[in-house]
């Protein structure tokens, strides 16, 4: 066994995501026949991978500020020989100027888009901005299921409020809003959030079990217990929505 914390080795997507829902993802992304791919903090880029194997016309650029998961990124993709056709570049999505795209995928990094609070209105703004008439968004953003109390809030992130979020149909007008039409609305079930934040915690849990002296349990301890507590808190509260978004063509 490692003498370290692993990290995140469980996880195939980062986030509620099961294989099925992404597939479906990918084919209907995949049936626009997009030649360019924008991934807004994409982390190790799973799906912006998944969408060029499924495209081999297409090109893709991954952007996200941390680098160890660019580094994962760089090694899935020269495992599965798409490193010729995609470019992943560690720097802010703030005001990018890396689109438009065909395809813009932004799977719950919307607050990676502006510094307004709640980011959801103006990031959808700026998605509008980076995507080409005629494509694609897939949107992967939290909202709530039902009113969290203030009990809830108070055990779930720091500051937690329940301005962070909108219900789903909220979320829906303020996409409409932004200038574009759903294609596709689904939601994350409740085993795809068992077995993200179950996967999230898993290989750091096994190895604090064995290693219960080491100098660095104690701050692994810490966080594990914080973070499951704060999942018990938004467990059955706090939804994911993953939108497909098709924008509307300006006029004249």
């Amino acid at each position: 066994m490692t003498d370290t914390p692993p990290r995140l080795s469980r996880l195939v997507f980062h986030g509620p995501l099961s294989e099925p829902r992404a597939d479906g993802m990918v084919r209907r992304l995949a049936a626009t026949r997009p030649r360019s791919v924008l991934d807004i903090g994409c982390g190790w880029a799973e799906m912006l991978l998944r969408l060029l194997a499924a495209v081999p016309e297409a090109k893709g650029t991954g952007i996200d500020i941390d680098g160890e998961d660019l580094t994962r990124a760089r090694r899935n993709a020269g495992a599965r020989g798409l490193d010729d056709r995609v470019e992943f570049v560690e720097e802010s999505a703030l005001g990018t100027p890396r689109g438009p795209a065909d395809v813009v995928l932004c799977l719950g990094a919307s607050q990676a888009l502006t510094t307004a609070e709640p980011s959801t209105a103006e990031a959808l703004r700026e998605l509008r901005r980076l995507v080409n008439d005629g494509g694609r968004v897939l949107l992967g953003e939290g909202f709530w299921e039902r009113p969290p109390t203030e009990s809830e809030l108070s055990g779930m992130w720091p500051g937690a409020a329940a301005s962070d979020h909108h219900d789903l149909a909220t979320l829906l007008d303020l996409a409409v809003e932004a200038g574009f039409r759903p294609e596709w609305t689904e939601t994350a079930d409740r085993r795809e959030w068992e077995e993200f934040e179950s996967g999230y915690q898993a290989d750091l849990e096994v190895w604090l079990a064995g290693h219960p002296e080491h100098p660095l349990a104690a701050g692994t301890r810490e966080r594990l217990d914080r973070h499951r507590a704060q999942w018990m808190s938004y467990r059955g509260v706090l939804g994911i929505a993953y939108l497909t978004l098709v924008p509307v063509t300006a006029a004249g």
